[in-house]
C-alpha cells in the first residue's frame, strides 16, 4: 500500500446510516475499505469514458431456437475478434443458452459489440460488466 492519507467526510446522519447498513450487508469491516472501492469504481468508469484499453464481460441469455440467432452472434464475434479473449457457451435448458464473452480492447469497441449483441432479436438479456486493465488504478 502507498502513503495513507486521512481525511474527514461530513454526511447527513440518515445518509451515513444508509451507507453503514449497505457496507455491512456487503461484508465490509470498515468505511475506509468501502470508500476505496467506491473511488476505484469511479476511476474505472472514467477510464472507460476516456476510451482507454479496458476489460469487460458480456453476458447473453437467449433463445437458441430463434432463427439464425446463433449465427448472428457468432458473426458479430468474428467481426470483433481482436477484442475477444474467450467465450463460453452454456445450455441452460431446452430453450435457453448463456454465452459469456470476455474482452480486452478499446472501450468503444467493447461497448459497440455489447450494443450490437443486445439489439439482436431473440436476446432475452444482455449485460456488460466493465473493468480495467488496472494500469491507472492503485
Amino acid at each position: 500500500m502507498g502513503n495513507l492519507v486521512r481525511f474527514g467526510v461530513s454526511l447527513e446522519k440518515k445518509l451515513l446510516d444508509q451507507f453503514d447498513a449497505s457496507i455491512r450487508r456487503k461484508g465490509y469491516t470498515n468505511r475506509s475499505e468501502a470508500l476505496r472501492d467506491l473511488v476505484r469504481a469511479d476511476l474505472v468508469v472514467r477510464e472507460w469514458d476516456k476510451g482507454e484499453d479496458v476489460v469487460g464481460v458480456i453476458m447473453l441469455v437467449f433463445d437458441h431456437h430463434h432463427r439464425e440467432l446463433q449465427n448472428k452472434i457468432t458473426d458479430l464475434q468474428h467481426r470483433h475478434l481482436s477484442a475477444i479473449i474467450s467465450t463460453q457457451h452454456v445450455h441452460l435448458d431446452y430453450n435457453n443458452c448463456l454465452e459469456v464473452i470476455i474482452l480486452k480492447g478499446k472501450a468503444g469497441q467493447v461497448r459497440r459489440l455489447a450494443d450490437l449483441l443486445q439489439a439482436q432479436r431473440g436476446i432475452k438479456h444482455c449485460s456488460l460488466n466493465m473493468s480495467t486493465t488496472g494500469r491507472s488504478i492503485a
